[in-house]
């Protein structure tokens, strides 16, 4: 009897582990000369809200968007959406924290290059392109609209005789 008591605590400890996970959480991921790029972001209808609902993005190598020196780590990135512009915001708060944008955490921004969607998307949809081995692009579609940065791993570094 009291392995079927444990075992029922057991089942309820681990389904309230997962309920605590971040659910409905989407991926997306490239390579890139041996280096993982990979974010998750939320499974958004395109009704809803895109701005201050933050996605997680790893990186096994330094990068270089749009001219933001992006070190290898975790970020959690915010989307900016203006009629005109969007910008892209990577900042250092981990996962745990990232309710909210912390203004004091932010890396930094860069724009999106922008263009219309021939056919609205239906959900959030964020993908990861490699041009080569080192070139690549993140692409946010939602809605009408389609933003994307271009991004470069940072992996020719100068030799000291340089």
């Amino acid at each position: 009897m009291k392995s079927v008591i444990h075992c029922a605590a057991a089942l309820l400890l681990t389904a309230g582990l997962v309920a605590a996970q971040p659910a409905g959480l989407k991926e997306a991921s490239v390579t890139m000369s041996g280096k993982v790029i990979k974010i998750e972001y939320p499974a958004l209808p395109s009704q809803g809200q895109i701005a201050g609902k933050p996605a997680f993005f790893h990186t096994d190598s330094d990068l270089e968007v749009q001219g933001l020196a992006v070190p290898k780590g975790d970020y959690t990135l915010f989307v900016e959406p203006d009629a005109n512009e969007w910008q892209l915001v990577f900042s250092k708060q981990p996962k745990a924290q990232a309710a909210k944008l912390n203004p004091k955490m932010v890396l930094g921004r860069v724009p999106m290059d922008m263009k219309k969607n021939a056919a609205p998307a239906e959900a959030l949809k964020v993908t990861l392109t490699s041009f080569g081995k080192v070139a690549g692009k993140l692409e946010v579609a939602w809605g009408n609209t389609i933003a994307s940065v271009p991004f470069s791993l940072d992996i020719l570094k100068p030799a000291p005789e340089w």
